[in-house]
This record gives structure tokens, sequence and C-alpha cells, in this order.
């Protein structure tokens, strides 16, 4: 039997089964997300406003959940929240390791009129890397063209047997649409975040704008070109204003290591040892200039 004409019992089939596990997420319904235990939604970060956020169940029902804990570099949040009897999503964490290109998927929401929504699709990229919303990279991503309505953000990418594969964040500039894969990585911080375990990580407290931004700003004021990173702002009272980093600065290397992208910075930050220090090298106008960060404590909250 063709594809095709498998599809309306596949998709009829998946909604029965996994229909009452989707939610939708926020007053406005800005967001989608899925019960992955008893009074317990996962969602993605960016769809939180606050420490709570109202919760709409296919039954029609509506409850105001809490924030147990969020990784925004990860764009995933569990919110604890009564489910009322609905059921988890089926989750193996070894099915999103097998998608391959071509594999047929569903995306799942609930539509704002009611009624559960399921669009087909296929993968049509594995491992593709994209940036989560504070600029981290996130890696292993999932590229598919299952058509996803507004506010399907956080919502489930199923297979044809209505198993979770992952987690949808947004659409691509070419109309495709990405996913956080549901590995054996991301049942870890779900597990974590269910505990009220959220990530710390350090932050430099800096804006930064690419190397070739930098390229040009640097020549349309007849300074001569540098790789590096260029601080288009500065956070008050972060390490990187203790530590003097002012707008304009080009850093240059951080930590011994030459930087000339924002992910090479970030593995800098990420390594800084116990002593909490980073020495940065910067470029302002055409001067070399050390600038030691002293982070305070092992780690700062995400």
């Amino acid at each position: 039997m063709a594809l095709v004409d498998e599809l309306p019992g596949v998709a009829g089939a998946v909604s029965e089964k996994v229909g009452r596990s989707v939610v939708r997420v926020g007053r406005d319904g800005r967001g989608s997300g899925l019960v992955i235990g008893e009074g317990q939604v996962l969602t993605s970060a960016h769809n939180l406003r606050g420490g709570e956020i109202t919760v709409a169940f296919a039954d029609g029902r509506s409850a105001v959940g809490t924030v147990a804990a969020a990784d925004a570099d990860a764009d995933i949040a569990v919110v604890n929240v009564d489910t009322a009897g609905s059921p988890a999503v089926p989750w193996d964490p070894q099915i999103a390791g097998r998608l391959s290109l071509g594999t047929p998927v569903l995306g799942v929401a609930l539509a704002a009129g009611g009624g559960v929504r399921v669009t087909f699709g296929t993968v049509s990229s594995v491992g593709r890397a994209f940036r989560g919303p504070r600029g981290r990279l996130i890696s292993d991503g999932i590229e598919h063209s299952a058509t996803l309505g507004r506010g399907s953000s956080g919502g489930p990418l199923l297979d044809f047997e209505g198993r979770l594969v992952g987690i949808n964040t947004h659409r691509t500039g070419d109309g495709l649409y990405l996913a956080v894969p549901a590995g054996t990585g991301l049942r870890a911080k779900v597990d974590s975040l269910s505990k009220g375990e959220a990530p710390t990580r350090r932050r430099l407290g800096v804006g930064l704008a690419p190397s070739r931004m930098a390229a040009r700003l640097r020549s349309a004021v007849g300074l001569p070109a540098r790789d590096g990173v260029l601080v288009r702002e500065v956070a008050s009272g972060s390490p990187a204003a203790e530590a003097g980093l002012t707008r304009g600065d080009l850093i240059v290397a951080a930590g011994g290591s030459a930087v000339t992208t924002t992910d090479e910075l970030l593995a800098a930050v990420d390594a800084v040892g116990d002593d909490g220090i980073l020495r940065l090298t910067v470029v302002r106008g055409v001067e070399d200039v050390e600038v030691v960060v002293r982070f305070a404590g092992a780690a700062e909250e995400v």
C-alpha cells in the first residue's frame, strides 16, 4: 500500500493515541507542550513568561502551572500542573536516534479553535545545528516538512506509531521546521528539570556581533581588519562590565586561544576553571589589551 493511502488511518490513530497528551500553553496559546508524566508538561523555554503559565488541555480544561525548571540554552522547560489523568506521550529515547532522511513524521498540536491538528511530513535533515534563544548552538536537530500552525512550538514530533521523536521549535527561512531530538540526551535533561534542577552556566554578560560585521565596521572607520567577535553591548553589573569590557571591543582571544566565532568564546567561558578567571585579549582601536574577567562562584544561573 502506498504511503499516501496509509495517511488517513495513521493520522486518525495517532490523534486518538496522543491527542489527550498534547496541550496549549500561555493565555494566548502562544505555544504547545506535551504531558510527560503525572502533573508535568514539557514545552519550549521560549514559551514562558515568568514563573506561571496557563495550560489548556484537549478536553477544554485549563489550569495554571508553575515552572519546575527551564534550560533556556536548550530551549526546554518543565511545568508542574494538574494533568487530571491526561496520559503521557509515549517516549522511547532510542527511537529518535533511528531517524534518517525521508523518515515520515507527524506534527501534532491543539488547534486554537479546538480539536487536535495532525500534519504529515518527512525528515529532510538530521544532525542540523541551530541556535537556541540565547544564541548557544543546539546540535543534532531534526529538520522536517510537517507543516506547523502558529503556536505549535514546544509540541511533539512523532513517528507513525505515535512515539515521540522530537520537540518542535521553530520554522526555518526555507519553510521547513526544526525540532530538538527526543533522544537520551534530552531525556536526561528533562529528568533533571522535572526535579527542579535547572542547569547553571557562567555568563559573560555581553551582546556580540559576528566577525564579518566586525570587519565591516573596522573597515568603515579606517581600522585594520582583525578576526574576532565584536562587543556591541555590555550588561550592567555583569562580569564583563566589572572587568572593564566596553562596547566596540573586539575579542580576539580567550583563555589563550584565538577567538573568531561566538561559539569559540562560549566554549572558553564554559571551560573556566575553579578559580573563576578568564583572560581575554581585546582590540581597542589598534591596541591589544588584556582584560581579566572574574566570575563569582562556580557558575552563574542561566
